[in-house]
C-alpha cells in the first residue's frame, strides 16, 4: 500500500497538498527507498516528522545519509533534512497533528492539546526541517 502512495503523491494528482514521496538512500541496501509522507509547513519553513519515532527505518537512513534526500511532488526536489533539537519540537508537533490524521493513532496526545503537552513527548518523536541541500547541517541537542 505504501509503494501505490508513494507513486501517487510523488505524482501530486488527486492527493492532498500536503503530502509528497521521500526517497532516501537505504543505509544497509544502498537501494532507493520511497515512501509517502506528510509535510507540515509552520512560520515559512516545511518539516518532516516520524510518527514511528526514532526507530523507522526511514529516520536511520535520513541520518546514515547525512541528511540528504529528495522530495518528489510534481518534480524532484534535492533537499537536506536537519534535525530539529528536542525543545524546538512541540508546535511542529502539534501542527503535524492537524494537517495528518493518519498519524493521530501514533502520538498519544489530542491535536489540541497545549504545547506544554507535546513538549512532554517531543523527544518520541524526530522531527526534520527540510533545509537547502547545500546550507550547513544542524545537529539536535
Amino acid at each position: 500500500m505504501n509503494r501505490v502512495d508513494a507513486l501517487l503523491y510523488a505524482s501530486g494528482v488527486l492527493t492532498p497538498r500536503r503530502t509528497a514521496t521521500l526517497e532516501v538512500t537505504g543505509r544497509r541496501s544502498g537501494r532507493q527507498i520511497s515512501l509517502p509522507i506528510a509535510v507540515t509547513e509552520l512560520d515559512g519553513q516545511r518539516y518532516l516528522v516520524a510518527m514511528l519515532g526514532p526507530n523507522a527505518n526511514w529516520v536511520r537512513n535520513v541520518r546514515a545519509a547525512g541528511g540528504r534526500a529528495v522530495l518528489r511532488r510534481r518534480g524532484r526536489e534535492q533537499i537536506t533534512l536537519d534535525e530539529v533539537p528536542v525543545t524546538e519540537r512541540a508546535p511542529v508537533l502539534r501542527r503535524y497533528l492537524a494537517i495528518a490524521p493518519g498519524a493521530r493513532p501514533h502520538v498519544p496526545m489530542n491535536r489540541h492539546a497545549p504545547l506544554s503537552e507535546f513538549e512532554k513527548i517531543a523527544h518520541q518523536y524526530p522531527v526534520f526541517r527540510i533545509a537547502d541541500p547545500d546550507a550547513p547541517l544542524r545537529r539536535p541537542t
